[in-house]
């Protein structure tokens, strides 16, 4: 396994991951920092800033989903956008299910 930190909300957390998706995983804490900054959750408890955070991307999703996504796109590019973010969803719940599991073990 890989080791990174990232900065989300001005806090730092260490997270494991494959061996390669270091950058990927980077890019991701970046997004989440910043929509936790755009919701203003900075100064929040850990779980609660990172719940603005995915509230945030939840929403994001569900307008792509829906079709407010703005110009119009591609049915099959839309598509292949929502099964990526789905992805990434489902890697965000993954982090989150290991910082919760360390919050308990301290």
């Amino acid at each position: 396994m890989a080791n990174l930190d990232l900065e989300i909300g001005g806090r730092r957390f260490a997270i494991s991951c494959k061996p390669g998706e270091e950058s990927h995983i980077a890019l991701l804490g970046r997004m989440i920092d910043t929509r936790v900054r755009d919701a203003g959750a900075v100064g929040q408890s850990e779980p609660r800033m990172l719940l603005f955070g995915a509230l945030v991307l939840a929403d994001e999703l569900h307008a792509m989903r829906e079709g407010n996504t703005g110009p119009a796109i591609d049915r099959d590019e839309d598509k292949a956008i929502a099964k990526r973010i789905d992805s990434i969803t489902s890697r965000i719940e993954n982090i989150v299910r290991h910082l919760e599991g360390e919050d308990h073990h301290a």
